[in-house]
């Protein structure tokens, strides 16, 4: 009897002691554990990410160019949706779209790891405030869809469309490389200034935390919105940019293939930056058919998303043709108003390297307005053999102690992606090009340098740069497209840092004196602009693929320069053909707000002319080259593949340029 007891006690205090667990447990959990709380909070509060919008982008002069508009994106989370429950026909007719439509947004790669069937995404882009407001009413329905507000870009000006960039929406990439920065959702700036300043534009996310009803229904905000975040708007930049400017030479650049680059000499920053071809800004905003349009100019052969301002690495063809004389000069080989009597030609081991300048030049100046071939290869390669014939190494080395002072051979450091940082050849390359003993390249070997071209290269914005310090006689800022910020922030110290040329201040009067003639008598007489003294110089580059490349830089006035630039046509020939006038019309466009009446014609031939069809033949020549095998390098340029400059007379009535040849 006392053992049967004893066991109905032990039953009983094991029974007690789960009750006390049990009422342990959940006192804990109701008292003290906030997990099951948060759990019930989530299934009524809905956390939303309140994006802010992205600075506004003004050009110099207080125009906006780049500006936020408002927009709703549809998202859905994968996990919340119910197919069987929903009905589908309804929410397509709502949106206005077909049920091919909704599966196919709904349908991702779920293994690319850019989408979570957990996390948000968007399934529709851009929806209009009309059936926004229609689908709210009936959102309850369609559990796991709900509308997020964003701002999307905007373009009021149909121009610069590279240097102002555009946003993409994050990848996985994109998150990794920005630990913590960025969620699936979020935009990013992923080209031009939208890049470079991402994250002075992009601004700080916010939340806010919305109660819904058992039917899905939003009912207010969770506890008055104590924990909300407001969004902090990105900062409002102010570039460098003058987007009138920038329009007028995206219109003269249609149908052709190249880049212009202007500079204001005194402080570096950038007038207009234009490659071309281009598109409108406006095609790849955050919209359904961005993408297609992407992909259109992304495999249109004309290459719409190549970068020729930065990235393009050129023969500079004659303008050259002024760094030569600069270090002559200061390196004591070029004699400021020596003689020179040119032939025609350069003649050397039986072989002609025609010039179009036959006579005589009283120096320097001359040469440079003429642009003399045979006196730039005779100078070039007395620099080149200041130590010796047998020593080009050393005279070489000497030469590019002054081009890395120019800022050839490197970055220039703009805020800009994708900069190349050109190119040109020193001793080692040709020693190593030439490896048969020490001593078997020599001046002659490498003099089509002397006259940019050989296997120098520079972009056209490192060309706009060499014609800024030109104009400041002897120094240069790095070329940037930030102004100011509105809320004052200050611009990186870099851009305020001089770069000196050691050259005497007096050989780059004497420089720029030959630009000067060269507009006034020489190859550039098209580039005059009425009342403005402009100092240019001309510059036709070798192109293998097709028609050679059409080159000009140029500042003005001539006194208290504002405008430094430089144009490249690609596949447009002479120097005064295309580039030069272009320039001249740019210069007259920013310093006179108009074109004069006698220019009118030039304008015109310049904005109609096509050289669609010169691209297209060059590039399917390209390609059938680059299958061929590669020759070995020649211990001499090839005479017929030296360009020389022709003095140019062009008429402006005439469709196509004629060229007076003396």
């Amino acid at each position: 009897m006392k053992n049967g007891l004893d066991r109905q006690r032990n039953i009983q205090r094991v029974f007690l002691a789960c009750a006390i667990v049990l009422a342990l447990q959940a006192a804990n959990l109701q008292l003290f554990d906030g997990s099951y709380a948060k759990l019930a909070d989530a299934t009524a509060i809905e956390e939303l990410t309140v994006y802010p919008p992205r600075g506004i982008i003004y050009d110099r002069n207080g125009e906006r160019i780049v500006n936020n508009e408002a927009t709703f994106d549809l998202m859905v989370t994968y996990n919340q949706i119910d197919l069987k429950k929903m009905d589908v026909e309804k929410f397509c007719g709502i949106l206005d779209i077909k049920k091919e439509d909704f599966k196919r947004n709904l349908d991702k790669d779920w293994r690319s790891g850019k989408f979570s069937k957990s996390v948000p995404f968007v399934f529709l882009k851009k929806i209009s405030p009309e059936k926004n407001a229609r689908l709210l009413e009936s959102q309850y329905e369609f559990p796991g869809f709900f509308v997020q507000a964003r701002s999307i870009r905007g373009y009021p000006f149909d121009a610069g469309a590279h240097v102002l960039g555009y946003i993409n929406e994050v990848d996985p990439r994109d998150i990794e490389r920005n630990k913590g920065k960025y969620e699936t959702g979020d935009y990013i700036g992923a080209a031009g200034l939208e890049y470079g300043y991402e994250d002075y534009l992009r601004g700080k996310k916010g939340v806010t935390n919305l109660l819904r009803d058992n039917l899905g229904r939003i009912v207010g905000k969770y506890k008055q919105g104590e924990r909300d975040s407001a969004a902090i708007a990105g900062k409002d930049l102010v570039s460098s940019i003058d987007i009138e400017l920038q329009a007028y030479g995206e219109k003269l650049m249609r149908n052709k293939t190249g880049s212009v680059v202007a500079i204001d000499p005194k402080t570096g920053q950038i007038l207009a930056m234009i490659s071309a071809p281009t598109y409108n800004p406006n095609l790849l905003v955050m919209t359904n058919e961005r993408g297609q349009e992407f992909s259109r100019l992304l495999t249109d052969p004309l290459r719409y998303f190549f970068d020729r301002t930065v990235m393009a690495k050129y023969p500079p063809g004659s303008i050259f043709k002024t760094v030569v004389s600069l270090i002559g000069l200061q390196e004591g080989v070029i004699n400021t108003d020596a003689g020179f009597n040119c032939s025609g030609g350069y003649f050397y081991a039986g072989r002609l390297y025609k010039c179009h300048h036959s006579g005589h030049l009283n120096g320097v100046v001359d040469a440079i307005a003429h642009s003399c071939n045979t006196y730039f290869m005779n100078k070039y390669r007395d620099e080149i053999d200041k130590n010796g014939y047998s020593n080009p190494q050393s005279g070489l080395d000497e030469f590019n102690k002054y081009m890395v002072q120019f800022g050839f051979g490197q970055k220039l450091g703009i805020d800009y992606p994708n900069e190349s940082p050109g190119g040109f050849p020193t001793s080692a390359y040709y020693d190593k090009l030439y490896p048969k003993n020490y001593g078997s390249w020599h001046s002659p070997t490498i003099m089509s340098c002397g006259i940019g071209q050989g296997e120098l290269q520079l972009t056209t914005i490192q060309m706009a740069n060499l014609a800024a310090c030109l104009a400041n006689r002897g120094y240069w800022y790095p070329p940037h497209l930030v102004k100011e910020f509105k809320d004052g922030t200050p611009i990186p110290e870099r851009f305020y840092e001089k770069h000196k040329v050691e050259i005497d201040q007096r050989y780059f009067e004497t420089v720029v004196e030959g630009m000067s003639q060269c507009v006034v008598r020489g190859t550039a007489r098209i580039a005059q602009v009425p009342g403005i003294a402009v100092c240019g110089k001309t510059g036709t580059s070798q192109n293998p693929h097709g028609d050679d490349h059409s080159v000009f830089f140029a500042f003005a006035p001539k006194d208290n320069p504002k405008i430094a630039i430089a144009v490249y046509v690609e596949n447009a020939g002479w120097g005064a053909s295309y580039a030069a006038p272009i320039a001249g019309l740019m210069i007259e466009k920013m310093l006179n707000d108009t074109i004069s009446t006698q220019r009118l014609a030039i304008e015109e031939r310049m904005i109609n002319a096509d050289l669609t069809s010169k691209i297209l033949a060059s590039r399917a020549q390209e390609k059938i080259q680059a299958k061929l095998p590669k020759p070995k390098p020649d211990s001499l340029p090839d005479p017929a593949k030296i360009p020389t400059e022709i003095p140019d007379a062009v008429n402006p009535k005439d469709s196509k340029p004629q060229i007076n040849r003396k």
